[in-house]
Order: structure tokens, then C-alpha cells, then sequence
């Protein structure tokens, strides 16, 4: 039985379609701009909401808490105070002691992300 016309036609369509898919450049995505940076995609973190100084009043290991008197948070409108905070890996507990300067990257405003002794 001989293939239709049509059926041709059709299956040239979808052949073409298909290349021009596969061979389509990046650069007609979307863009997002809200999408992460790759260093940020690579390391799976967003950008901290806020950072600050510090020194560390109280560690607390077992339950992964910090306690930091800390200065004036400016993007966050908070004045200087004292309070705890969670870390997002017990890690970065490692090394620090009670009455350590230290700058922090707060992941929320209760989670420290990223910390390093002054």
C-alpha cells in the first residue's frame, strides 16, 4: 500500500519540528530574574537577606543555636540587641567561642548561613 500525501507532509512537519527544537539556541528561553546565579545554583543557597557583626554571647552545640549581641541590622530595620539564632550546619560552630567578633550572613531572620571570626 503506497503512503498518502498527506502522510508525507505531516511526517516532514514533525521531523522539521523536532530539529529545529533540538538545534534551538539557549537564548530563546525565558529569562528569569529571579533564577540564582550560577555560583549560587552551584553551591544550591540563595543570597542572604541581610548581614551584620557581632560577638558571640552563647553556643549552644547540641541544639545548633548561637547567641549574638549583635549591631544595628539596617535592611531588616532592627536596632542593636542581643538574641539567638540557629545555624544552618553545625559547622560553622566549629572554632567559635563566647566573646568572638564575628560578620554573619542570615539566611532568614532567624537562620545564620555563613559566619567568619573578625
Amino acid at each position: 500500500m503506497k503512503p498518502q500525501p498527506k502522510t508525507h507532509f505531516i511526517a516532514a512537519c514533525l521531523s522539521a519540528l523536532v530539529l529545529a527544537l533540538a538545534f534551538a539556541p539557549p537564548a530563546l528561553a525565558q529569562h528569569d530574574h529571579h533564577a540564582a546565579t550560577p555560583t549560587q545554583a552551584a553551591n544550591n543557597t540563595k543570597p542572604p537577606i541581610a548581614s551584620g557583626q557581632g560577638v558571640v554571647k552563647k553556643i549552644d552545640r547540641e541544639k545548633q543555636r548561637l547567641t549574638l549581641a549583635h549591631g544595628p541590622i539596617a535592611t531588616l530595620g532592627w536596632p542593636a540587641m542581643t538574641m539567638p539564632f540557629a545555624v544552618s550546619d553545625p559547622a560553622l560552630l566549629q572554632g567559635l567561642k563566647v566573646d568572638d567578633t564575628v560578620e554573619f550572613n542570615l539566611k532568614d531572620e532567624q537562620t545564620i548561613d555563613a559566619i567568619r571570626r573578625r
